[in-house]
């Protein structure tokens, strides 16, 4: 009847009041002390015009409401008519008079039970956290059973946590790593609003915990293949390298992998493996400016934005096969680039630039780019030697 007339049932108020349930109102409603019930549904009914010329369907539609299992919900009945049809009491409004009655409508009695667990929980352990329970009230209903361990890792992480702990060091009953990263996101949320500020970096990935909250994470391995000495390749920590400068004068960055692997060995030139965008990170390194920085990376316009960021800490470091020349003589070995950039990248040369904006432009082609890993090995070596 509804569909065809427009006329609401109780399907329609049900879902109405389901809506303000899933929105998450009611809950917040219940946080703050604000009382959620008495509420009112206007039922949308037939106008005097509608009653006259369509009094069967009318009585059809007045009888579905008198049959409706509306549980403890009551409907209150509006006049309509007048001189034309006479009065008629028609189903005008839903009321629902009491929480647990509109508990009851909903069936979300269980739900309501752990939502306030949840938040007497909080109030008891960590109040700050509260903030958070308001904005997904639903999603803290549902971390009922988690949620006392949550509170218990945010508190250990207050309390205890700095630079000096890993996450494997929380000690906390019921607690493990695989709990905390399987919950990293949310605990990233709960400590985003109990931690102060300055324990807190907001540029670190939200779900990168160590980073983002001042823990002992992971440590990054820089690669590097020395001059000179028994080892062949070293793997040190950024922070142990920063501290402690090549005894190489001249350093090569290179992008790919297996380029860095086959570079070759060059007197009093140590090859460092930047990794791409990862060459950003070489700015921990604050001698490196000192030494003669050499970069290569794909023929591509992401390999010249790399570049571009490797000039913000080392403005004289120089490139390597980047050039028109080298591109137009693999014309053969070229591939597609799936997303250039064409930002302006200031910190290029002039012929740099040039190749840069020919590529972005595709004037030797749509998305050409050259991996330097199909640039003939034997360029490359004369390239290496005649560098320096």
């Amino acid at each position: 009847m509804a569909a065809r007339s427009g006329w609401a049932t109780w399907a329609d108020v049900r879902a109405v009041l389901q809506t303000r349930w899933q929105r998450g109102d009611l809950l917040r409603a219940r946080l703050a002390g604000r009382p959620v019930a008495p509420v009112g549904v206007p039922v949308r009914g037939p106008t005097v015009r509608e009653v006259a010329d369509r009094f069967g369907e009318v009585q059809e539609w007045v009888t579905q409401w008198s049959g409706a299992r509306v549980g403890p919900a009551r409907v209150e009945p509006r006049a309509v008519g007048g001189r034309l049809i006479g009065a008629n009491q028609l189903p005008g409004r839903v009321v629902v008079d009491t929480e647990s009655d509109l508990w009851a409508v909903l069936g979300v009695h269980h739900d309501v039970r752990r939502f306030d667990a949840v938040v007497d929980a909080a109030l008891a352990e960590c109040p700050a956290v509260l903030g958070w329970v308001h904005a997904r009230p639903h999603e803290a209903a549902g971390l009922h059973e988690q949620w006392p361990r949550l509170l218990a890792v945010v508190r250990w992480v207050l309390e205890r946590g700095g630079s000096d702990t890993y996450l494997r060091q929380i000690d906390v009953p019921g607690v493990d790593t695989k709990f905390v990263e399987a919950h990293a996101s949310v605990l990233g949320a709960l400590l985003g609003r109990v931690l102060p500020a300055e324990r807190i970096d907001p540029t670190a990935p939200a779900g990168n915990l160590p980073r983002r909250f001042g823990l002992r994470g992971k440590q990054e391995l820089v690669r590097f293949r020395p001059a000179e000495g028994p080892y062949r390749e070293l793997g040190v920590r950024l922070a142990d390298l920063a501290a402690h400068p090549f005894l190489d004068r001249r350093v090569v960055v290179v992008e790919n992998e297996v380029s860095y692997l086959a570079f070759p060995s060059l007197p009093d030139t140590a090859v460092l493996y930047g990794g791409g965008y990862a060459v950003s990170r070489l700015a921990a390194l604050p001698w490196l400016a000192e030494h003669d920085v050499v970069y290569w990376g794909d023929l591509d316009t992401h390999g010249f934005r790399a570049l571009d960021r490797l000039r913000r800490f080392v403005p004289r470091a120089r490139s390597m096969l980047m050039d028109d020349e080298t591109l137009l003589a693999h014309r053969d070995h070229w591939g597609s680039e799936p997303t250039p950039v064409t930002e302006h990248l200031p910190l290029l040369t002039r012929a740099e630039t040039g190749t840069y904006l020919a590529l972005v432009h595709g004037e030797y082609g749509d998305r050409v780019r050259l991996e330097q890993e199909r640039i003939r090995f034997g360029i490359v070596e004369r390239a290496a030697r005649s560098t320096w």
